[in-house]
């Protein structure tokens, strides 16, 4: 009888801990969605992200948009990893800023070139860390024109605009 009155007790406490853990778990991820802070990640398109800016605010959010923020002495990442640490949510824009093609090609004129139009290589690096953190439900994608896709983040939905973000 002792030996189960031990397991038993063994079993409450492992049953407390699990409880405190799943508790401070569940609270940890629920702060965060109470902010209405969202992260703008973008690349050229000046007029996409300000008009997603200005939906976002009209919506009651408030967004983040990175070269907003003060810089306080920090480098790009540390800027990065202060304002994107708290947000909800993440919209990303996919926009054709640069065009690129294999470097094997190099040598052959320009008009015998793949080219793809793809959006720059800081957007693709903030999109995969708001995935990261966030997780994929959390992270909106929009892209206009015809941008490359990142590979690795094919699956999630992308929404596609062609004159302004408030179609999608």
């Amino acid at each position: 009888k002792e030996k189960i009155h031990r397991l038993d007790s063994l079993v409450e406490r492992i049953d407390l801990i699990s409880l405190k853990i799943s508790t401070r778990e569940t609270f940890s991820k629920n702060t965060t969605l109470m902010t209405k802070k969202v992260f703008i990640v973008h690349g050229r398109d000046e007029v996409s992200k300000t008009n997603l800016e200005i939906l976002l605010t009209e919506m009651g959010l408030e967004p983040i948009v990175l070269h907003r923020q003060a810089d306080e002495g920090q480098t790009v990442i540390e800027k990065f990893e202060k304002y994107g640490s708290d947000v909800a949510y993440a919209f990303i824009l996919l926009t054709p800023d640069e065009i690129a093609y294999l470097s094997n090609e190099d040598l052959l004129p320009d008009n015998e070139r793949k080219k793809e139009k793809r959006a720059r290589p800081n957007v693709i690096f903030e999109f995969g860390y708001f995935v990261g953190k966030l997780t994929r439900n959390r992270v909106c994608c929009l892209y206009t024109g015809d941008v490359e896709i990142p590979s690795d983040l094919k699956g999630l939905v992308y929404k596609r605009y062609n004159n302004s973000v408030e179609e999608v």
